[in-house]
């Protein structure tokens, strides 16, 4: 077991290694900087813009910026915003917690309708209510994010039952506890709506064709000839024989929420990593780039390890394969 997580660690910490030196020197290499647009303030002489590259060390050389970065990160700071005059950490954090929030709802959500409905898409294969589910689903896979998200947008503004932005309404601090939550609540709707039907006919038909395939085992068939319930066929065994593929799935699924929340976010103005990114590189704001790619990483990264563990803890024929090892 030990040795099994020190090399899933070890994966994701050089992957993590990779995706900083590549967006450090991506977003080192591109064209212009955050002082290059202060060149145009003519209240700004050059003399201060180099005294201003020189405090932010933008003058040396990338290699020796991004040494000084990673050891900055091993003690937790992650850089200073240009923009902001102020550490990147304590920002992105706030906003971290803000994207968790809504992808860790849309994500038990989602795996919430897709399980029991993947099994009953299952076992009514090729019958009207299967194909009429499958139509469904295609219809949403066909549909833009951004489309959807925007209609879901005008149908808040023009109905007025939701609220059309935002993490929390004017003068939340002062509401009760009961009515902090409902307000967090209703502020969540819309962009967990996005996220949930962006997601859920891919994860639906992934469940769907898992379990079909196992319900075609020759064990399965056997359990029904000795008159087990269909019920207790579908959940007890069909649904742990098909297990494997969808734990798989399940990090991958994180992944996908998580790009999906950027464009949810910056849309329905959720304030999360999103928007803080897009910010950042407008402004062409290093540290909070690196940052936030850093820290969606991590988020990827950690829904799939999850995954990992998981299958670890389910089939026992992984865990014999990291023993011999």
């Amino acid at each position: 077991m030990m040795r099994f997580l020190l090399r899933r660690l070890g994966h994701a910490a050089f992957l993590l290694l990779g995706v900083s030196v590549l967006a450090f020197a991506f977003s080192t290499l591109a064209p212009g900087n955050y002082f290059d647009e202060m060149r145009l303030n003519p209240q700004i002489s050059a003399e201060r813009l180099s005294a201003l590259r020189a405090d932010y060390q933008v003058d040396r050389p990338m290699a020796v910026r991004y040494a000084r970065w990673a050891v900055a990160l091993l003690h937790g700071d992650l850089g200073f915003s240009f923009a902001y005059n102020t550490p990147v950490a304590p920002m992105l954090w706030t906003r971290a917690r803000n994207t968790l929030l809504l992808t860790g709802t849309a994500t038990v959500l989602v795996w919430m309708l897709a399980l029991p409905l993947g099994v009953w898409s299952a076992e009514k294969r090729g019958r009207p209510a299967d194909v009429a589910l499958s139509w469904a689903t295609a219809v949403l896979l066909i549909v833009p994010d951004l489309a959807l998200a925007l209609g879901l947008l005008v149908l808040a503004v023009r109905s007025g039952w939701l609220p059309t932005g935002g993490m929390v309404s004017v003068g939340f601090d002062g509401f009760s506890a009961g009515q902090k939550i409902r307000d967090l609540v209703l502020h969540l709707v819309l962009p967990v709506t996005v996220l949930v039907a962006s997601a859920l006919p891919v994860l639906l038909r992934h469940v769907r064709a898992a379990v079909a395939e196992a319900l075609e085992a020759s064990f399965l068939r056997a359990a029904e000839g000795h008159g087990i319930s269909r019920r207790r066929l579908l959940y007890r065994y069909a649904l742990p024989a098909a297990a494997h593929p969808l734990i798989a799935l399940f990090g991958f699924s994180l992944g996908a929420l998580l790009s999906g929340s950027l464009l949810a976010e910056v849309v329905m103005s959720w304030p999360g990593l999103g928007p803080f990114l897009l910010e950042g590189i407008l402004a062409r704001d290093l540290y909070v780039v690196i940052g936030g790619v850093l820290l969606s990483t991590l988020f990827l990264v950690a829904g799939n390890f999850a995954a990992d563990l998981l299958l670890y803890w389910a089939d026992p024929r992984i865990r014999a394969e990291a023993a011999e090892r």
